[in-house]
């Protein structure tokens, strides 16, 4: 090719690219030619399908005939509901929705989607990845539509409005009109300026000991007189701040470990830009998990350490870990892995954004700014759940006229981060799409990863209700390692499920159960049949598997000397957590 042709492909590639950056900033980075291929996939297969043609046209007839004998019912005074919401969909449980003509209002919704449903699925010839896109497009769709969204056809919204004389209508367009006015300023929503980090939350006394480009390393002050000797070292995802873990006193991961004797290390990811672009998935690594590893190695000199990664931050310590027993390095005495996944084959709905065409779309948008915004992220996981995090928050707000109350969670959940153009896209090519660590083909410095080497207990914590880690996704990593593994299922979602305190006032429970390192495999389904089922949080049974992998405690006084003396370089929560 010529240097002129060469140039002009150069330039046209580069104009092609700052289109697509374009519309994917609108878009959240959401590929529109993903739906329309799979919608073009599954309509020319229906198309050519006429028994699933006339399946569908029979369904449709037998739920008008249903629909309409519950109608009749109605009028002779039998409410019994001719179709139910799933457990998760609490649109219509109101007495008020119980009511005609509003009952057969949100029945024939659901018998639309049980529809549509049936019509995207089981189409002979269509590609499983576009099956899920069509499904998942369709139920988006309609939740746009659904009744419990419209004033009109809302019981709930009606005796509002009736009940204020209209003031409902008046406040929620007041909030409408605040909340796009903070969205044009990129200023925080309402109600997190009062979850600020190291005044409301993130508020437990320590110390930054360590700090490079990419991690400052947090040690907590111990609160009690003795502590067992081994610390845990907690490496959280980089796409979050790490004070999740550390929200509230109330509902503090390190303040509850602090509080029964384990010495506590937390790294805080920093924030990068766009001068960050070429960092990887080996800087994260490197300069992340293993620093840390070095730094608390040096400030508790002579103990091995208990690791704990959260969402991606288990991923990357269980690549940690693998590497370290590769090498012979016995530095860990426990690996706890919380809502993290190692083996990526069934991701859950965000396989969904996981294809080639989606993968090029990130590319052009991430390189055209350096980073993946946070905004952008929360946008997709928004996405995946609009009925509740979306659609629900307008009525409330909006419609309803009320303002729910903010938590610690939110303003946290608010407080985005960002990450480096390489490393994510590192990382959604070769984990999520490629699958390489579970498939034995991933490398860290050249050398192969084999979660099978790591050899200490390990702890998983998985999350009944989690759309980003499903606990079936979670459990493969029984079929992956030959250690001794503690499995434990508890309730609740991806972050509420794990910040999940003992305490009164809140339902929850939790399934354990551990297989040997000589046991055999179960499966999934006949694990969470036989596994016992716990009242309360899993935190206690967490930290009594910290103690029984500890050695006795310690007074403070008694501990031999570090070996290195590790300098406070500032109080905790740090600078990089502050950082916008």
């Amino acid at each position: 090719m010529s240097a002129a042709r060469a140039a002009d492909s150069f330039a046209s590639g580069a104009f092609d690219r700052a289109v697509h950056a374009g519309v994917a900033r609108m878009t959240h980075g959401l590929s529109p030619m993903v739906l329309a291929g799979a919608s073009a996939d599954w309509l020319m297969h229906l198309a050519f399908s006429p028994g699933k043609q006339m399946d569908l046209a029979l369904l449709g007839l037998r739920q008008a005939m249903r629909l309409s004998r519950h109608a009749g019912e109605c009028m002779a005074g039998h409410r019994e509901p001719c179709i139910r919401p799933l457990p998760q969909d609490r649109r219509f449980e109101a007495a008020q929705w119980q009511k005609w003509p509003f009952n057969l209002m949100w029945q024939s919704f659901l018998l639309s989607q049980q529809w549509w449903h049936a019509a995207a699925t089981d189409v002979s010839g269509v590609s499983h990845h576009h099956e899920l896109v069509v499904d998942f497009a369709t139920r988006q769709a309609l939740d746009l539509v659904s009744p419990s969204n419209f004033l009109g056809t809302n019981p709930e919204l009606i005796d509002q409005t009736l009940r204020t004389g209209g003031a409902n209508l008046v406040s929620g367009w007041r909030n409408w009109v605040e909340d796009m006015a903070r969205v044009a300023a990129n200023r925080q929503p309402v109600g997190t300026e009062q979850f600020r980090p190291g005044i409301e939350v993130a508020v437990t006394p320590g110390e930054v000991v360590f700090r490079n480009h990419l991690i400052e390393l947090i040690r907590y002050t111990p609160v009690t007189p003795a502590t067992y000797p081994e610390p845990v070292l907690v490496v959280p995802s980089w796409i979050m701040k790490y004070y999740i873990l550390d929200l509230s006193p109330h509902n503090s991961l390190v303040r509850y470990l602090l509080e029964h004797g384990h010495p506590v290390y937390m790294v805080s990811w920093r924030n990068p830009d766009g001068a960050d672009r070429d960092l990887g998935m080996e800087d994260y690594l490197h300069k992340g998990a293993m620093a840390a590893i070095d730094a608390v190695a040096r400030c508790h000199g002579g103990h091995c350490l208990h690791a704990v990664g959260y969402c991606l931050g288990g991923t990357l310590m269980a690549i940690a870990a693998a590497r370290m027993a590769h090498d012979d390095d016995n530095r860990l005495c426990s690996l706890s892995l919380l809502a993290s996944q190692v083996d990526f084959s069934e991701p859950g709905e965000l396989a969904l954004f996981i294809d080639e065409a989606q993968l090029a779309w990130l590319d052009d948008l991430m390189a055209s700014q350096g980073y993946l915004d946070g905004k952008q992220m929360s946008g997709a996981f928004a996405l995946l759940n609009q009925r509740d995090l979306v659609f629900s928050r307008m009525v409330h707000d909006y419609l309803m006229g009320q303002r729910r109350p903010v938590t610690d969670l939110h303003a946290w959940n608010a407080d985005a981060t960002r990450m480096p153009f390489r490393q994510h896209r590192e990382y959604l090519q070769s984990l999520y799409h490629h699958n390489d660590l579970a498939q034995g083909r991933y490398r860290a410095s050249g050398k192969p990863v084999a979660l099978s080497d790591i050899r200490v207990p390990l702890f998983c914590l998985a999350t009944e209700r989690d759309t980003v880690s499903p606990w079936r996704s979670v459990y493969k990593i029984s079929l992956l390692t030959d250690t001794e593994v503690t499995f434990c299922l508890t309730s609740g979602g991806h972050n509420v499920g794990v910040v999940n305190p003992p305490g009164p006032g809140v339902r929850r429970s939790y399934r354990l159960d551990v297989r040997p390192e000589d046991g055999k495999y179960v499966d999934p389904e006949a694990w969470f049949a036989a596994a016992p089922v716990h009242e309360g949080s899993w935190w206690p049974a967490w930290q009594a598997w910290l103690q029984q992998h500890s050695s006795a405690p310690m007074l403070i006084e008694q501990m031999p000397p570090s070996t290195h003396v590790c300098d406070a370089l500032g109080a905790a929560p740090g600078r990089y957590v502050l950082m916008p």
